[in-house]
């Protein structure tokens, strides 16, 4: 591994708490693709973990609980040929995962008033629009 995989701030990934599954990746690759275990399985138990902060914890465990399987989060990377790179895909993958699950709600939003100027301006150019079309009817050729 390149490193810890920081997820938010001073917090990432502990490496004693990911546990790591290896198998034939599908798809073409040769006569190499039946030996070798590319694909990389890693899962997380978030439920059981000291690493994130309690309200992190919480709020990840809510907002994942589709894909939580009794608690632990699985992802699962088998785009390149190399074990390695796959290892490094998954866990970037994760980290990506927990600090949007993690982050906190967005701010609500505060509803603003549209100023006098641009509604009045608005109608006025619609008016103007609506007299120039008017005025191409063909009612006055006769």
């Amino acid at each position: 591994m390149s490193g810890p995989y920081v997820i938010r701030g001073s917090v990432s990934l502990p490496e004693a708490e990911l546990m790591w599954r290896f198998s034939r990746s599908s798809g073409p690759g040769g006569q190499h693709v039946n030996t070798s275990d590319s694909q990389v399985e890693l899962r997380f138990d978030l439920a059981g973990t000291g690493a994130l902060p309690e309200v992190w914890k919480q709020r990840a465990l809510e907002r994942l609980e589709g894909r939580l399987t009794g608690g632990v989060i699985t992802v699962r990377a088998s785009e390149h040929r190399s074990q390695w790179r796959n290892r490094e895909t998954a866990a970037v993958r994760l980290a990506a995962l927990l600090a949007e699950a993690t982050a906190p709600p967005p701010k609500p939003r505060r509803a603003t008033r549209i100023p006098r100027g641009i509604n009045e301006r608005r109608l006025r150019e619609k008016k103007q629009r609506s007299e120039t079309k008017r005025g191409r009817s063909a009612r006055d050729w006769g």
